[in-house]
């Protein structure tokens, strides 16, 4: 009796077709999952620019920030949530910052900068057709997909 060391040639074969299906069925799954991260990060990002949002516009109408009569009270520029205000209530003390950094919009063009892969709504713009203007209202993403939940990401 003799015995053959390796694997035949049926073997091999019936392994790379078990690996070909594993993959095959693996890759979906990837997708799916980074795709998930990526709709993590963007309401995270959103959630934060909003909020940021929001405690500029309390500030200006608490009298912190000094505001034009005919201001909305909404920061002009994403820049100011970074750029840090001087307080109107303490003269010479801190300056008010919102954000540490504005986050960049997770679907965007890798190329834009984290201010301009957002767009823009200004403060008098309806919601069903949002303007960019002379302030900052509110942010969406520019991505003309959909969501895994089916809204699209410009809705969210």
């Amino acid at each position: 009796m003799r015995r053959h060391a390796g694997f035949s040639l049926i073997e091999l074969l019936a392994a790379a077709a078990i690996l070909g299906v594993l993959a095959t069925v693996a890759m979906p799954v990837m997708e799916t999952t980074m795709r998930r991260q990526k709709e993590q990060a963007l309401r995270i990002a959103l959630r934060d620019i909003r909020q940021a949002i929001d405690a500029y516009k309390l500030a200006a109408d608490g009298g912190r920030i000094v505001i034009d009569s005919d201001d909305s009270g909404y920061p002009k520029s994403l820049s100011d949530l970074t750029a840090g205000i001087a307080d109107q209530k303490t003269p010479g003390g801190p300056k008010l910052y919102f954000l540490r950094r504005i986050p960049r919009d997770p679907f965007a063009d890798p190329a834009k900068t984290a201010i301009d892969s957002w767009a823009k709504r200004r403060f008098d713009s309806p919601a069903d057709a949002p303007v960019e203007g002379e302030d900052v209202f509110d942010v969406y993403s520019r991505s003309p997909q959909t969501g895994l939940n089916g809204v699209p990401y410009a809705q969210w």
